[in-house]
Formats: structure tokens, sequence, C-alpha cells
């Protein structure tokens, strides 16, 4: 079932077979690659990859809001994140369409950039703020937050759709209990032990998620429940 519209008589490519997942997955993997070898040759290259809080707020490298989601610090990082990406994208993009799939994605990693940047310059320069939002000066890579954005729609459209952890993939739980406790650990965690993860991009991408889904719910509520009675 999709929201959109389908052609079924447009003419078919392997290109346009493909589906927009799995372009997400082939682009971010080339420019991870890319990335990886041009910091091996010189790491002042990163102001160019990655998304820095206090270039951005100096209004420097701003494209680094979007390209930081196609880079990936290493390769275990770039594994994980395109296998959820594969796991949970293809289904989302069947459900709402190709084009409202990849509009989703880039503007939901762009909120989560965008609120990753506000908090930390916000709240981010002092020790305690920084282990709960991050510093300003730390450079931040990744598709987590445009990740977890297809999480949250997941939450809204298919609440008791079951989802497993990479690691632990016996162990699963309904979406609504999952995700929320996914966020919470990971924050919990990362705060403890003093990692820098991006937390806020995290939350900012599902926060986007859920809204999403809540204006695609409240619009097609028919089609939502036909939907939900599929994946029961």
């Amino acid at each position: 079932m999709r929201f959109s519209r389908y052609n079924f008589n447009r003419k078919k490519s392997f290109y346009s077979d493909l589906s927009i997942t799995t372009w997400l997955i082939i682009i971010t993997s080339l420019i991870s690659i890319i990335a990886f070898v041009l910091l091996n040759l010189n790491k002042d290259l990163i102001n160019y990859f990655a998304l820095n809080p206090n270039l951005i707020f100096q209004g420097k490298y701003i494209w680094t809001l979007i390209l930081h989601m196609f880079v990936h610090g290493t390769p275990l990082h770039l594994f994980v994140n395109m296998f959820v990406l594969f796991s949970l994208g293809r289904l989302s993009e069947r459900i709402i369409g190709r084009k409202r799939y990849i509009w989703f994605y880039i503007l939901s990693g762009l909120f989560a950039g965008l609120l990753s940047v506000i908090f930390s310059i916000s709240f981010g320069n002092s020790p305690f703020g920084e282990k709960v939002f991050g510093s300003p000066n730390v450079y931040m890579v990744g598709a987590s937050g445009a990740i977890f954005a297809i999480a949250g729609l997941f939450v809204m459209l298919l609440p008791r759709l079951k989802f497993a952890i990479i690691f632990f993939p016996f162990f699963t739980l309904p979406g609504y209990i999952m995700i929320p406790a996914i966020l919470f650990v990971t924050w919990a965690v990362s705060i403890l032990a003093g990692l820098p993860i991006g937390n806020v991009a995290h939350f900012g991408g599902f926060l986007a998620g859920i809204s999403y889904g809540y204006y695609l719910k409240r619009k097609y509520s028919k089609k939502v429940q036909l939907l939900q009675k599929y994946f029961r």
C-alpha cells in the first residue's frame, strides 16, 4: 500500500529498478570511502566533510549540514548504519512512496543536524552540557539522525511492528517500546561513559519521524488503519 500514486506504465531500466534505499546506501558508502581515503591523506579536510557546530554557527561549511549524513567515521559505523537503513528503509519507501521517502530522509537528517548545532552551541559549553548535548567543537558524521526518523515514522504508522537490535537479533519488542528505549539507553550510556555519540541528532531524527508519521496518520487515517491490520 502506498500513499502516493505509482505509474505502472513507465519504462524500466536497471537504474530505475533500484530502490531509493539502495541508492542511498551506494552513495553513502562511496562518499564515506572517499572521505576515509582523503582524511587519511590530510586530516585538515575534515571541515569539508563533517559537521562542526562552531563552524556552522560562524556561517562556514554550511553544506556539511547535509553532507555529514553521507560520511561515517569508521567502517563499522558505516556498516551498522547501512544495515539498519537497508532493514527499515525498504518498507518505509514502499509505504510512503519514493518521492516522499527521499525528501523525508534528507529533510529529517538536515533537521537532526540543525538541532545538534543549536543544542551544542546553547548548552554544550560546560563539562556536564558537553556530555548531555555534545560539544560545539566536536565533529559529527553519520546517517543516524535520518535513520531514527524512519524508525520514528514506524512508531506512528506501525507501532506494533517488532524491532530487534542488530547485535541481539533474537530479542524483539514493538517499535513504540524499542525505539524510545534505544534512544534513552544510548543517551544514558554515552553520558556515563563520556562517549561522543550524536544523541541530539538521534532525538531530532526521531522527532521528525513521529511528526511526519502523525501528519500521515491524520491525513490518510483509513489507509493507515488497513496498514496496521496487515502488520499486526
